[in-house]
């Protein structure tokens, strides 16, 4: 957003003229109250019967609107349905209706002879109109909307991830709403709320109408005001002042949240100086990620306390997913699985779809340890989710986010703390037990999701871009604590990767996915060795071609034809892939001459560091494969005169080509 420091004076004229149009009547309620008398007036014992039943009628619709309206907001902010939009009209109809015309409306509802009056009365013998239990359906009649509204916009911007994440650590829909959502939101329940007391506070004209102006049954303040103008202005004045004062209080406590100011953030706190328990506690967290032995669970240990598994724990996985992720996976206990393909291969769809949280995809066999869980909600399936953030609950500390799970599974509160300050320090992040995600870095978080999700006790562990946010240095650390409590896990474990040294150094089988189907499903060093798809070549740092085998040789979609020295080769009219590591790859300034049999001419288009070496992006012509990585040395790169836009001729030998079927 655009701010500027001096409102052009075409805006700020009219701008000022707007704010002396609504402060001029407000300034004379001010000018014309009578200070002298005030209290006097104030203290009246109608103005005190008044003001008793103004309170009384004001909470109670504000807990009438609590009651329905929190849940109402809650299906208009996280469920689609059909008649969405006219259920957010008929919400937000009795905010622009005439306050008479709200009242007549109450008559036609509940009146004696409305829609509901006529039930109520003959059935339970209750009758509404001109009773203070009709003021009451009055005030949260025009004021349950400014609860809504606000709170709904409030949940909006809060992301489902969290009560998603706390389904997948056991907690149901209602454990989730009033633990984690309803927090979460507080700032804007709290807005929402502090305006529907104070509407309703101020209502006049739906009250009137639908429940009279009796002293002592309905009438309220504002009723008091209108028979105060007739007999005596001055008091009508001073209770308006009253009333002024208590709407504008409540205003400046709001400071702005009722426009939405209050949506959920997770600001992290500023950096403050490092104090020396802080170092000490970085290099307690350091030192305890890069210990070899880091306090992992050992593999056969007891189910004690401290959350080890049992020896015979064992957890394998079974599951056929469909829709747009569909594959079959069948993975044997203690596995870990890396999901890898490129940005809506549908990676993060089937992790969802074995939790049941998506419409998208859905699990329709999920078995572990043998037990079908398919048909069970999220919170019952037993499988603990991290999200790429961690989705670490901002109103938590890192004890009580490690400890919701055993909560949310009827573990006593003692015990779960016990457990998971346990689980922690087997993390080296116990010494951060009391501070909150915000006070946590990006390394630590993450240690602290993942304590959480393994205090959890899941039989199925599904890890998105765990480290996708960490530096190189903290990613290294995380990897390594993740590593070895992996190896103690007896379930299976999938992990959402970009990363080939994770897939590598953390997974004991690949899966790879493009366009949500099963392209490679095979150990890391045979995915290396013989890459089935283009793009797990490229993310191993690999030249990936694909093309149609046909006379010894490789013909690309491009037009161009690479020779290979494949042994045994495959059938003509195979569908294959060319991977060529870019070491194979050689560079020159004149065309060569000798035993390379794939030489064309290309443009570098790119150069970039990698290590000690560079690579080299080469864009081919036609007839020549569109584009070829190098890796050289940059002793080569100054004698070859490489620089963006140089030409070069490139060349590669058939026998470092490899061909994969697909």
């Amino acid at each position: 957003m655009i701010r500027v420091r001096r409102a052009p004076v075409p805006l700020a004229l009219p701008a000022l003229l707007a704010v002396l149009f609504l402060l001029l009547p407000l300034a004379g309620v001010l000018a014309h109250a009578p200070w002298g008398s005030l209290a006097e007036r104030l203290t009246t014992p109608a103005v005190r019967e008044a003001l008793g039943l103004s309170l009384t009628v004001s909470v109670w619709a504000l807990a009438l609107s609590l009651l329905l309206g929190v849940p109402l907001a809650w299906v208009l902010a996280r469920v689609d349905f059909r008649g969405k939009a006219l259920v957010r009209v008929v919400v937000m109809l009795p905010m622009v209706l005439p306050p008479t015309v709200a009242g007549v409306a109450l008559l036609q509802g509940f009146g004696r002879r409305g829609l509901l009056g006529g039930v109520l009365a003959d059935w339970f013998g209750v009758s509404l109109p001109f009773s203070t239990a009709g003021a009451v359906v009055a005030a949260a009649f025009v004021a349950m909307p400014f609860l809504v509204i606000s709170l709904e916009g409030a949940l909006a911007g809060l992301d489902p991830r969290y009560e998603e994440t706390a389904a997948s650590l056991g907690a149901g829909p209602l454990r989730a709403f009033l633990t984690v959502t309803v927090p979460m939101v507080g700032p804007g329940l709290v807005a929402g709320a502090a305006l529907c007391w104070a509407r309703a506070l101020g209502e006049f004209g739906a009250t009137i109408t639908f429940a009279g102006n009796l002293p002592g049954t309905t009438q309220t303040l504002p009723l008091q005001v209108y028979l105060l103008l007739q007999n005596d202005p001055d008091g009508a004045v001073a209770v308006s002042l009253l009333l002024l004062v208590t709407a504008a209080a409540v205003l400046v406590a709001l400071r702005g949240r009722w426009l939405g100011h209050a949506a959920v953030r997770e600001a992290r706190p500023a950096a403050g100086p490092v104090t020396g328990e802080e170092r000490d506690g970085a290099a307690r967290d350091a030192g305890a990620a890069e210990e070899p032995d880091g306090g992992a669970a050992k593999p056969g240990t007891a189910d004690g306390p401290d959350g080890a598994y049992a020896a015979e724990a064992a957890w394998p996985l079974s599951a056929e997913v469909r829709g747009a992720t569909a594959l079959a996976l069948d993975v044997p206990a203690g596995t870990t699985v890396a999901v890898v393909g490129p940005n809506g291969a549908g990676k993060s769809t089937l992790l969802r779809a074995l939790l049941g949280l998506t419409p998208r995809a859905t699990a329709t066999t999920l078995r572990l340890d043998g037990r079908e869980l398919a048909g069970l909600p999220p919170h019952r399936r037993g499988i603990a989710w991290v999200p790429q953030d961690g989705a670490l609950f901002p109103h938590l500390s890192a004890l009580a986010n490690t400890a919701y799970g055993l909560r949310a599974q009827g573990v006593p509160r003692a015990r779960a703390r016990v457990e998971a300050r346990r689980r922690l320090e087997r993390l080296g992040v116990g010494h951060l037990a009391h501070r909150k995600p915000g006070q946590l870095s990006g390394g630590q978080a993450q240690r602290v999701a993942l304590a959480r999700a393994l205090a959890a006790r899941p039989r199925l562990l599904l890890l998105d871009e765990p480290l996708a946010a960490l530096d190189q240095t903290t990613r290294a650390r995380v990897r390594h604590a993740l590593r070895q409590h992996l190896a103690g896990f007896p379930g299976v474990c999938l992990i959402v990767t970009h990363d080939p040294v994770e897939a590598v150094s953390l997974a004991d089988r690949v899966l790879v996915l493009e366009e949500g189907r099963l392209v490679q499903y095979a150990e890391p060093a045979e995915v290396a060795r013989h890459p089935r798809s283009p793009w797990v070549a490229r993310m191993l740092g690999r030249n990936a071609w694909p093309g149609t085998v046909r006379d010894g040789g490789l013909d690309t979609p491009d037009g161009a034809r690479l020779v290979t020295a494949a042994e045994p080769a495959p059938a003509d009219g195979t569908a294959a892939l060319a991977v060529v590591a870019p070491e194979a790859v050689s560079l020159h300034a004149a065309r060569p001459s000798g035993s390379p049999r794939n030489v064309w001419r290309g443009t570098v288009r790119e150069l970039t560091a990698h290590g000690a070496r560079l690579r080299v992006l080469v864009t081919g012509g036609p007839g020549a494969p569109s584009d070829v990585v190098a890796e050289v040395t940059p002793a080569a790169a100054a004698e070859l005169r490489l620089a963006e836009g140089a030409g070069v001729w490139v060349s590669v030998k058939a026998t470092e080509i490899t061909v994969v079927p697909l």
